[in-house]
């Protein structure tokens, strides 16, 4: 059916857009076939009227944990254990997997309509992709990492990582995830902040150059990009000397990095979000020890000031929120755009392009979704109020357009206590 958007402010999504009156927006399916001046009559064609709202493109979310939801707790639970048993018998992976695709969704209610998971538990990430895909399930469209690549002792190992010891190793596991067709390949190079043992010392190498080279490689030949999780300069470092594609947080950078970053056209995946609350709350909330609010905090500065110095040398800076991290809700991708804002220095219109369009560029969807342009999926959000002077208006979605299916008045279901804890960040 056709499907005509009048009477909506349109923001496109690219780097220099500017609120545009008087336009309609037409899709059919799924398509955007027309954006052109308000005509006086459409034939055959359901109209909705938005009645000055703003219209843009829907969020894209670049780093994802489907298995958890950022609830906050006072001690931290085993990864392994917990793993081991939702993956033990039928029963339990269906709760699991039921689990991870109402957190998709929510992801989908809270305005982000493309999601890229960057480690998962088995499969479970490219089963709700292609359900998705397939009409079975209501969802954002999602980039699928499935299982990561770790080592042991190293991050997530044994839960959303599987543990290479070995070159050899990290050849075959990426031939094993590959075999499940994921949109990508994550290692886990470093540690990170709850992983650190020495107060100063967070995201340790942990991956060797030599695995991480092996891992690239297959990867590669395999045509899949490989994102690492990194969070610390060396790390950065071996990692883009190793051919990473894509540096998952980041660390304080150097002159040698910044070069590395632009030899290798890769880029950074800043995530603000899972690193503010080790670093700026008050450890009676957090309950983090003085040793992890410091590493926290040295996390969350590298971030920061990777990303100013990438945006400064013309390297290109994406957003995701890590959600699953503490505190990290699937429905908060609007804080990590106004994180952006705020820590980065980065204008309102620069960060709503980089959750949008520029996201959407990094991974290679950019002739698919991102902008509103002709021939692209009918992805948008719609807002009562202008993000381009408030971030803070993205908090509250009128209404999600996913592949051209329209959802008024999207609801999820939010965490008080974590809406208190984090609002002061604003």
């Amino acid at each position: 059916m056709k499907t005509v958007y009048i009477n909506g402010i349109v923001l496109d999504g690219t780097e220099t857009m500017e609120p545009r009156k008087g336009l309609a927006i037409v899709t059919e399916g799924e398509t955007i076939t027309a954006i052109e001046p308000l005509q006086s009559e459409y034939q055959e064609a359901q109209i909705v009227d938005l009645k000055g709202q703003y219209i843009m493109p829907g969020l894209i979310n670049l780093h994802v944990h489907l298995p958890a939801n950022g609830k906050p707790k006072k001690k931290q639970s085993d990864p392994k254990k917990l793993v081991r048993l939702m993956t033990s018998n039928s029963f339990l992976r269906k709760i699991m997997f039921n689990m991870c695709a109402g957190y998709a969704k929510t992801q989908l209610m809270s305005g982000v309509t493309t999601i890229r998971t960057v480690g998962g538990v088995e499969d479970v990430d490219t089963q709700i992709r292609d359900a998705i895909c397939a009409g079975k399930l209501e969802g954002p469209r999602i980039l699928a990492g499935n299982m990561a690549i770790s080592v042991p002792g190293g991050h997530m190992a044994g839960s959303l990582a599987y543990e290479a010891t070995s070159s050899q190793q990290a050849r075959d596991y990426v031939r094993q995830i590959a075999k499940d067709k994921p949109d990508l390949i994550k290692l886990m190079i470093t540690g990170g902040v709850l992983d650190a043992k020495v107060k100063g010392e967070p995201g340790e190498l942990k991956m060797s150059p030599e695995i991480i080279k092996a891992a690239c490689e297959e990867a590669h030949a395999l045509g899949l990009q490989v994102a690492a999780h990194v969070e610390s300069p060396q790390g950065v470092q071996v990692a883009l000397e190793n051919g990473v594609d894509t540096i998952e947080h980041g660390a304080m950078p150097t002159a040698e990095i910044i070069q590395l970053f632009k030899d290798r056209k890769a880029c950074q995946v800043a995530t603000l979000s899972p690193a503010l609350p080790y670093a700026l709350f008050d450890r009676t909330v957090s309950h983090v020890s003085e040793m992890e609010q410091y590493n926290g905090k040295v996390v969350f500065d590298g971030i920061v000031e990777c990303a100013k110095a990438c945006l400064a040398s013309g390297v290109p800076v994406g957003l995701g929120t890590d959600t699953g991290c503490p505190y990290i809700t699937h429905y908060d991708m609007w804080r990590e755009v106004n994180y952006f804002h705020k820590f980065c220095g980065v204008s309102n219109q620069f960060a709503l392009y980089t959750a949008t369009k520029r996201n959407a560029e990094l991974v290679g969807i950019d002739k698919e979704t991102g902008s509103i342009e002709v021939g692209k999926c009918a992805d948008f959000i719609v807002t009562e109020k202008n993000p381009l002077e408030d971030l803070k208006a993205l908090r509250n979605i009128r209404m999600v357009v996913a592949r051209g299916k329209r959802i008024e008045n999207p609801r999820v279901k939010k965490m008080p206590e974590v809406e208190q804890a984090l609002d002061q960040f604003l």
